[in-house]
């Protein structure tokens, strides 16, 4: 919205600065900030006026979890609205990636917001069937593959770029669409599985966004991509700010959500996350380095996907408990521990997924 003060500018002013999409991507950056400041505490209290007991915690979870009853979820609601706000505010309304994005980040977090006001008022942990999620699920990126494959350079439409061999483009076809809708329906449920510690699901969201945010400027500038000799994507330039505001509502969020947390994400933060993620990954022709940057997240979905498949084929299991992070619980490490290395984890994988930029 801002950007329209470009047309009152004569080329050498302040209004000039909107212009560029770094400087749009630092004021979206600090609006989503402070909105979370302002508006973390007055939600919160919201939140447990509303919820009374707070979100359920599972029987057979960590003992160490049954502490944390009481405590709100839907915190979700508070990086959204950051997010939002601060998007519409700075970004270009003209460009087609940034509603792509914004309509899969508001679609999965309604789904998850519908899934924690029925795990509340319910209070036990079954929420909305999974089938009904999925289903959903796969229909808004549906939408959204759609629309990026349209949006797309018609050399790049249906095509699966791939990391180091820069040249190299394979034809999915008919299968692109569906192929994009299990990245993001995937990329969805992954960061959802991990949300399952003080922390653990938002800082690797917000180091993600970051990679995807760079990532982004990049493939939208043709001097970057012909320096880095990958594809060119118009307009994906403008999704930096959308990744920007993210990581400063996730920070305003996570003043909140530090150990011990006064606030759940619930899964209308972490669906809202992911899906966005798995967006920007379609948008940018960047999905295999997305499994890299969000390795974290893949870890924690196999982890379950494993656990299921071999305890029903031997009725035995390979980890003390899934997701993996409920593991190195029951094996004793403590809940920062597992955090902030995980944090590491999620930073290194991140740098690796840079460095596709270059590597060839």
């Amino acid at each position: 919205m801002l950007y329209l003060l470009t047309a009152l500018s004569d080329g050498g002013d302040f209004f000039n600065l909107f212009r560029y999409i770094t400087f749009r991507a630092g004021g979206a950056f600090f609006t989503a900030l402070f909105f979370g400041f302002i508006f973390g505490r007055p939600l919160i209290n919201v939140l447990l006026r509303k919820q009374g007991n707070g979100q359920p915690i599972r029987d057979d979870g960590p003992e160490g979890h049954f502490v944390k009853a009481g405590t709100p979820t839907m915190g979700g609601l508070l990086i959204l609205s950051a997010l939002i706000t601060a998007t519409l505010l700075w970004a270009r309304l003209d460009n087609v990636f940034v509603w792509v994005v914004l309509m899969v980040t508001v679609s999965f977090g309604l789904i998850g917001f519908a899934d924690d006001y029925a795990k509340v008022s319910k209070q036990n942990t079954a929420g909305v069937s999974g089938k009904v999620r999925l289903g959903l699920g796969f229909l808004i990126s549906a939408l959204a593959a759609l629309a990026c494959a349209w949006a797309h350079p018609i050399d790049l439409q249906n095509q699966l770029a791939l990391p180091v061999f820069k040249d190299t483009l394979i034809n999915l076809g008919f299968l692109y669409i569906p192929f994009a809708m299990v990245v993001i329906v995937g990329s969805a449920n992954a960061v959802n599985l991990t949300d399952g510690l003080d922390g653990l699901a938002i800082m690797p969201s917000m180091i993600a966004a970051a990679t995807l945010g760079v990532i982004a400027y990049a493939v939208g500038r043709v001097d970057f991509t012909e320096y880095l000799d990958v594809h060119y994507v118009p307009g994906t330039g403008e999704i930096l700010i959308f990744c920007s505001a993210l990581i400063g509502g996730g920070l305003g969020f996570l003043w909140y959500n530090a150990p011990p947390a006064a606030v759940f994400m619930g899964d209308t933060g972490s669906l809202a996350l992911g899906g966005a993620l798995g967006a920007i990954a379609v948008a940018t022709k960047h999905e295999i380095v997305w499994a890299i940057i969000g390795g974290l997240f893949v870890v924690e979905a196999l982890s379950v996907i494993i656990q299921v498949l071999y305890f029903k084929r031997t009725g035995k299991r390979v980890f003390l408990m899934a997701p993996i992070h409920h593991h190195f619980e029951k094996k004793g490490w403590a809940e920062p521990q597992i955090v902030i290395r995980f944090w590491i984890i999620a930073l290194i994988l991140a740098m690796i997924g840079m460095a596709t930029l270059k590597v060839r």
